[in-house]
């Protein structure tokens, strides 16, 4: 699994009368800045390979014509824009109009909190070096939308067995995306897609959706994505792109998003869940979840039973809970079961408290963050939920610069729960995952860099001075090329040459 962001992106001019940058180019600058590099060698500009991408397939078995595609679904051309390949084996480039981190793939929740927060610190430096070099303060921010109409995506990604029917993950997965909200959304000042209604909701992507399943990212935008394109062998493989989630600051919201995602979708390929949890109107409750700060407002299912968003949870979380200790022991390593019995615990516990006070939950989720922050400002200063200074205050919060973060300073002064140090993540925005193959993309990055033409989630393409051909290296399988596979020959190899050698034994 992994997770990838736009981040929002603004500039303040440099002087009096100085035409703004299209943000295309503000975000274009941002990534060559960050991939010119500084002390340490954190990030190589390198092309993409686009050869086995097909954002146009659909899952439920077509593929749209190019003719027929909107322009921002055409995602296998890079228009010349930036695009670096890390050394953490994440990518960092130019999506449409911002600048967007590509976490590396990983194989537990809170290895995605790793290196989603090394994104963070990436883009923070990326910021800090374009805004030196261009003369103008260049600001990113980790949300969702620019309050206006405007909305760009945080989404996450699952492998699932190709096996698994896509209608059952339609069933059976709507209603956990819909309802997660209570413990995922990251909290936005304005109701409607443009705030044309004062107020705070739970999520910044909610008001976005506005049908159940589609091919789109980027307008009529979909509960479910049905974009076909696995990034691994496809006969064996599906790649779930999930676009619902918020861009989330705090730690124990992205643990809980993709972790109990991750155990959902084992129940889901099990043919475990045993019960019927469809809404009746999805798009619907997206917004009536996002909108009810009490997190008690009934949901109507298909069946017509009536439900809370928190009382759906509680099923879902049942249901991991006994596929869990279904699993025998044998069959599940230590670790992935002890993170298991943590986030479920988290789950509960988190669950509970958005039952009785919610304010119990100010210390990690970033909605109840927020709101509280907010309820302070308005209580001072007798606001409204119209006032301007709410906005700015919302988007401040945000600010990846942690000078300027209001996220940042809750953090340092204890009133945010953290799940992982500093070093972890300094050391995750450095090198890769060990047990993907993402640490071969992210070590070959660093030992050969100046020798990968392109690269690709399941391939990196070299060129050697001995070879009149570029030479591909195939991934498709996610778990091989890990550090125990191929950590001993990396270190013994001294150039690109001596790589191949010992690949080609």
């Amino acid at each position: 699994m992994g997770v990838e962001t736009e981040y929002g992106i603004s500039a303040v001019p440099a002087g009096r009368g100085d035409d703004d940058l299209h943000p295309m180019q503000l975000s274009n600058h941002v990534v060559k800045a960050y991939g010119s590099g500084g002390p340490v060698h954190d990030g190589r500009p390198a092309g993409w390979d686009y050869e086995t991408e097909s954002p146009l397939r659909d899952i439920r078995g077509y593929e749209v014509a190019r003719s027929n595609a909107h322009p921002d679904q055409l995602t296998d051309t890079d228009l010349g824009m930036a695009n670096v390949i890390l050394t953490n084996g994440a990518r960092l480039y130019v999506d449409h109009a911002h600048p967007e981190y590509s976490g590396p793939e990983v194989t537990s929740a809170l290895d995605v909190v790793r290196f989603d927060k090394a994104g963070d610190a990436v883009m923070a430096i990326a910021a800090q070096r374009a805004s030196a070099s261009a003369g103008r303060q260049i600001r990113l921010y980790k949300n969702n939308t620019d309050g206006k109409g405007a909305s760009y995506g945080t989404h996450e990604n699952y492998l699932l067995q190709r096996s698994t029917p896509f209608d059952r993950v339609v069933q059976q997965f709507t209603a956990f995306l819909v309802t997660r909200q209570v413990f995922t959304g990251a909290g936005r000042v304005g109701i409607g897609q443009a705030s044309q209604q004062p107020g705070f909701q739970i999520s910044q992507r909610a008001d976005f959706f506005e049908a159940e399943v589609g091919l789109e990212t980027t307008l009529n935008r979909p509960i479910i994505n049905t974009r076909d394109e696995p990034h691994a062998d496809a006969a064996r493989h599906r790649r779930l792109h999930v676009i619902t989630g918020d861009a989330n600051l705090s730690e124990t919201s992205t643990w809980l998003k993709v972790g109990t995602a991750a155990w959902v979708l084992r129940v889901i390929e099990a043919g475990a869940l045993g019960t019927d949890l469809r809404l009746a109107q999805p798009v619907a409750a997206m917004r009536a979840v996002s909108h009810d700060l009490t997190c008690r407002r009934p949901l109507e299912l298909a069946d017509g039973r009536r439900m809370s968003a928190v009382e759906v949870q509680r099923v879902y979380l049942e249901r991991s809970r006994a596929l869990l200790a279904s699993v025998a022991a044998d069959d599940l390593p230590a670790p992935v079961r002890a993170e298991a019995e943590a986030l479920f615990a988290a789950w509960q516990e988190t669950l509970d408290a958005l039952a009785t006070d919610v304010t119990l939950l100010a210390d990690r989720l970033d909605w109840a963050a927020k709101l509280a922050l907010m309820e302070s400002y308005r209580s001072r200063d007798g606001l409204g939920w119209d006032a301007p200074k709410l906005a700015a205050i919302d988007l401040q919060y945000a600010d990846v610069d942690p000078s300027r973060s209001l996220y940042a300073a809750l953090v340092a002064r204890g009133r945010i729960r953290r799940l992982v140090t500093d070093e972890e993540v300094e050391r995750a925005r450095l090198s890769p995952p060990r047990d993907t193959r993402a640490y071969f993309r992210g070590r070959v990055m660093e030992l050969f860099g100046s020798s990968v033409v392109a690269a690709s989630w399941d391939s990196v393409i070299f060129d050697l001075p001995d070879r009149q051909a570029l030479q591909r290296v195939p991934l498709l399988d996610p778990l091989r090329g890990t550090a125990e596979q191929v950590g001993a020959m990396l270190d013994a190899c001294s150039d690109v040459s001596d790589l191949f050698a010992a690949l080609g034994r």
